[in-house]
């Protein structure tokens, strides 16, 4: 399978099968995650693996009620370390950081016949205070489901490239 072909077959994944991740599958995308590139090599993220039912239930509620983040045999908790960074451009680096570490988690886990689903929609406030996340200076960014789909993958519309795509220019 071809990276493009896994960027087009993933989706987020909203309902799982009761099916346990196992270590080597876990491991492999926590590695993605690792190998992930940053601003300035910071490596900000640091991931809180969780897999108990209580604490996955209870982030479900801090997730707006998401019940499928309960569902999920695995929650990945993905936190930066350090958010004090800005690049040249203006942007804080953490959020980027965490989003391209996400991200390859979310695509290694595809190949590996694993979904997962990008949760932003949660109070950080509630999360930190369930997962013990004791400092100011770290962040929760966002929560990444992990497991079995339990269903087939919805129809993608996407916009075609000569609506996304300038070339030299804006106009």
């Amino acid at each position: 399978m071809s990276v493009l072909d896994i960027i087009k077959g993933r989706f987020s994944v909203r309902r799982y099968t009761s099916d346990p991740v196992n270590e080597p599958e876990l491991e492999t995308v926590l590695e993605a995650a690792r190998w992930s590139q940053s601003a300035k090599n910071r490596q900000e993220w640091r991931l809180i693996v969780v897999r108990d039912e209580k604490t996955r239930r209870a982030l479900a509620e801090a997730a707006k009620n998401q019940s499928f983040v309960a569902q999920a045999p695995v929650v990945i908790a993905c936190c930066a370390e350090g958010t004090e960074y800005t690049m040249t451009n203006g942007q804080p680096s953490y959020p980027i950081d965490l989003a391209i570490a996400m991200e390859n988690m979310a695509l290694t886990a595809w190949e590996l016949g694993l979904g997962t689903c990008w949760i932003g929609a949660f109070h950080e406030d509630r999360a930190k205070e369930i997962l013990g996340v004791p400092s100011d200076n770290v962040r929760v960014v966002g929560l990444l489901t992990l497991g079995c789909p339990d269903g087939e993958a919805p129809p993608k519309n996407r916009l075609p490239l000569d609506r996304i795509v300038r070339y030299e220019r804006w106009s």
